[in-house]
């Protein structure tokens, strides 16, 4: 199967000013190709990836004597144009929006690959192509890949890129597992296990908000303006780093101890309407929370289960099958038929482990 890896970039001061180079070639090349796609358009032409790629090899690239700069990799203007027309092809199939114009400093990012040849990755040291010997923080699978992607978060550089593994099947203590995701308790099992929500927005949003406000102040251009967006950057990348680690404790768990785990198809798009609970439903990670899921599932060899969007798991008894009303409010399950009481996560959750059971 095929997994991918993200990690941190352990780098000199040369070294910054390389991929800094690398990712404002990137973006030169992903501004001028979406300019020129924009020109084509109004007059009429149908534009695509390949013809702006051949026309910058053929025309604009050899005029350009800064982006054949030693040290430079040739590939990444190719991975541009490959990601500009990814860009316009989400958006005419309606699953994004109008490409826009990259900013310095903003989603940094670039592509190398070796020609075609794989790339030796493993420990704590990898050679990029032209590039050379660069270092992480964490140790590296021994492993080969097609290519590599350097992208910058806050002031800090990861490297990512896929690779090929077995399946890593484990023995499973339990057959099947309902799955009922909330606000008040994040991920509760119909086995008795609760995972708690840890909400790291609202637990680190009033230190957000005071760097906000610095940044605000800050004179437009100053020193210490950029001093203030790397903070902030760094505190929202670290509510990120927090959240996702959470999802990935608990998506790990249920894949490596279960051989079914049953989930709700939640509307997460609808559910944010609530502007009472948008925020901390956001916080929740519903979205990555399956996302992760879905791919564990694959490694460890488990089998993942979506029950109906309209499946009424919180309004019916898993005791007598009686369904009812359930407003937010209420937080245990009270049956008006034959007066069983229970959780109401609890009960939801048993409620979508009985929808893999034959």
């Amino acid at each position: 199967m095929l997994l991918s890896i993200k990690t941190k970039l352990k780098l000199t001061k040369n070294q910054q000013i390389i991929m800094s180079k690398h990712a404002g070639i990137a973006r030169f090349t992903y501004n001028w190709g979406l300019a020129i796609w924009q020109e084509f358009y109004n007059d009429g032409l149908k534009p695509d990836k390949y013809i702006l790629k051949k026309f910058f090899n053929n025309y604009v690239k050899p005029e350009l004597t800064w982006i054949k700069e030693k040290r430079i990799c040739q590939k990444i203007t190719q991975y541009a144009f490959d990601n500009l027309g990814d860009a316009f092809s989400r958006f005419f199939r309606g699953l994004g929006k109008y490409p826009n114009f990259k900013k310095k400093g903003k989603h940094d990012s670039f592509t190398v690959d070796n020609s075609g040849k794989p790339i030796p990755v493993g420990g704590k040291s990898i050679k990029l192509p032209t590039i050379g010997w660069i270092k992480t923080y964490e140790g590296l699978p021994h492993t080969s890949c097609k290519s590599i992607t350097i992208s910058r978060t806050a002031n800090s550089l990861f490297i990512a890129f896929a690779y090929e593994q077995e399946h890593e099947l484990t023995v499973k203590p339990h057959e099947v597992v309902g799955v009922d995701l909330g606000v008040k308790e994040l991920a509760t099992l119909s086995t008795g296990v609760v995972f708690p929500n840890p909400k790291h927005y609202k637990a680190n949003i009033e230190k957000l908000r005071r760097l906000s406000r610095k940044f605000s102040r800050k004179v437009n251009g100053s020193n210490n303006k950029h001093k203030t967006k790397l903070r902030l950057a760094k505190h929202h990348a670290r509510v990120a780093n927090l959240r996702k680690d959470t999802l990935h404790k608990i998506t790990t768990y249920l894949c490596k101890n279960h051989a079914k785990v049953v989930i709700e198809d939640l509307a997460v798009s609808n559910m944010v309407k609530n502007h009472k609970l948008a925020q901390v439903i956001t916080d929740c990670g519903f979205g990555e929370f399956r996302r992760q899921l879905e791919y564990k599932a694959k490694k460890f060899g488990c089998e993942i289960i979506i029950a109906d969007r309209f499946y009424p798991s919180s309004k019916t008894c898993f005791n007598c099958g009686h369904v009812q009303d359930m407003p937010l409010k209420e937080r245990v399950y009270n049956c008006q038929s034959c007066n069983f009481v229970m959780d109401r996560d609890l009960n939801a959750s048993i409620n979508l482990s009985r929808l893999a059971k034959p």
